[in-house]
């Protein structure tokens, strides 16, 4: 009897520790740039986006480690810098498998993010695209993968002749012609509220991942009619922008992807932006339901929610429409993270990076240390955003190139070992290459040092 007695007790006090623990909300949207999300682009029509940040903390100056969805997510996940994992990769290509990811992991004797919370008692769900397609089998509760791209198609069900034609990109814009409520992001949304509105017994890991505005920016008609087209703010270009730039830098630019020049010939540059911004508002709306489950739930008040995504987007700076670049347009990201007892409705503007979501969550969860991380932990900025963090944010390319972002500079040196130098408290569209600028060489040279050589 006694023995059943101490068997219930810690029993009793498992549940106890369980009940204790925040859920987590962990929300990824594909292709996001900084427009979207509480003061983002004056255009951008995002009510969910910005009502969870002002309930929570926007860090304004987020940054991926990989400007291409992939490598960043593989990064997310892990916890560990892409060139770590891709090392132990197996095929040749950029975007390792997700089985790959796991592997590499494995070999590392490392646990992925989900699997690192489920090891240590929470229920891990996920829906639409987290890694690169999903995450890996295992002890998760998933729905499919991340779902379909929703190309328009004619009554026989075959592809409608795009706007741009390129075999390297999905890009386009246009209305949606088929059925809202299947196309992947809705079936995603619908998943995750029944999810929210279903009992848990354990604290849960909810990942939802939306594909939106990922190319085609293929989107409900009703989407585009919230904008009026003819009044929106284009991006900042400049013609001889690259004067200043080396061969390799523009190299960065990929040739099947639209340029801002053929874009203004065409006069398609405002469709393109129009088009964007209605899948951002698409995607708010999803996040909405979600957002909205979540507040009618009985985890309302005990559930962190982040939402992140893996890069930014140029929408025409820089003469082009893609990610996958080591300028601010493309390495900038929108993050949010709201959690219970910590600030709300505040701005943090210091430099953090995605590699630093893991042991956020981690340390806001109360888990055991995670040694294998490289990031660090957000809550210091989540209790004050005005501390003291003197952290450098780093984003990297296959090719060999790397940049630091440290203050308000963006230092980049390519693979050739031509460099580039930004002071985005002057520039902010980084049109003035200062590299070769006397005056800033110190500054460089310590810029240049915060880059690890192994990478």
């Amino acid at each position: 009897m006694k023995k059943l007695t101490v068997i219930g007790l810690a029993l009793f006090s498992a549940l106890l520790c369980y009940a204790q623990k925040p859920n987590v909300l962990f929300i990824a949207v594909d292709d996001l740039n900084d427009w979207a999300g509480y003061r983002g682009h004056s255009d951008a029509i995002t009510p969910n986006m910005d009502g969870l940040a002002e309930q929570g903390v926007w860090f304004s100056r987020a940054y991926c480690q990989y400007a291409l969805c992939g490598p960043s997510r593989a990064t997310v996940m892990s916890g560990v810098q892409y060139h770590t994992l891709e090392m132990k990769k197996v095929s040749k290509k950029i975007n390792m498998k997700d089985s790959e990811v796991a592997e590499a992991m494995s070999t590392l004797d490392a646990d992925l993010m989900h699997t690192y919370f489920d090891k240590h008692g929470y229920k891990t769900m996920a829906v639409g695209k987290i890694l690169h397609r999903h995450v890996p089998d295992g002890s998760v509760d998933k729905s499919g993968g991340r779902g379909g791209w929703d190309h328009n198609e004619d009554a026989d069900g075959k592809g409608i002749e795009s706007n741009w034609k390129s075999d390297k990109t999905l890009t386009d814009w246009a209305y949606y012609n088929g059925d809202e409520s299947e196309m992947s992001d809705s079936e995603a949304a619908s998943w995750a509220v029944e999810r929210l509105e279903s009992n848990h017994k354990r604290p849960f890991f909810l990942m939802v991942g939306f594909l939106r505005p990922h190319v085609p920016w293929h989107t409900p008609k009703k989407h585009f009619d919230m904008y009026d087209k003819d009044k929106l703010t284009l991006p900042e270009y400049r013609k001889d922008d690259f004067d200043d730039i080396s061969e390799e830098g523009q190299s960065c630019i990929n040739s099947g992807y639209p340029r801002t020049e053929w874009a203004i010939e065409n006069d398609q540059w405002r469709n393109i932006v129009h088009a964007y911004l209605a899948s951002i508002t698409f995607a708010d709306a999803q996040i909405g339901r979600v957002l909205a489950a979540l507040e009618k739930s009985e985890y309302r008040d005990n559930t962190i929610v982040v939402l992140w995504s893996d890069h930014g987007y140029h929408m025409g700076e820089k003469n082009t429409f893609q990610k996958h670049t080591l300028w601010e347009r493309s390495a900038r990201t929108p993050l949010i993270i709201k959690a219970p007892a910590m600030k709300k409705g505040a701005r943090c503007d210091r430099n953090v990076q995605l590699i630093d979501l893991y042991p956020t969550l981690v340390d806001l969860c109360g888990l055991p240390e995670n040694d294998d991380l490289q990031g660090r932990s957000l809550k210091p900025l989540l209790e004050d955003p005005d501390s003291t963090w003197d952290v450098p944010a780093f984003t990297v390319r296959k090719d060999g190139g790397k940049s630091v972002k440290y203050g308000s500079y963006r230092f980049i040196e390519y693979g050739d070992g031509t460099q580039e130098l930004y002071n985005h408290e002057k520039d902010p569209h980084e049109w003035t290459n200062l590299a070769g600028n006397p005056e800033h060489k110190t500054t460089l040279q310590m810029l240049k040092a915060m880059l690890p050589e192994s990478w």
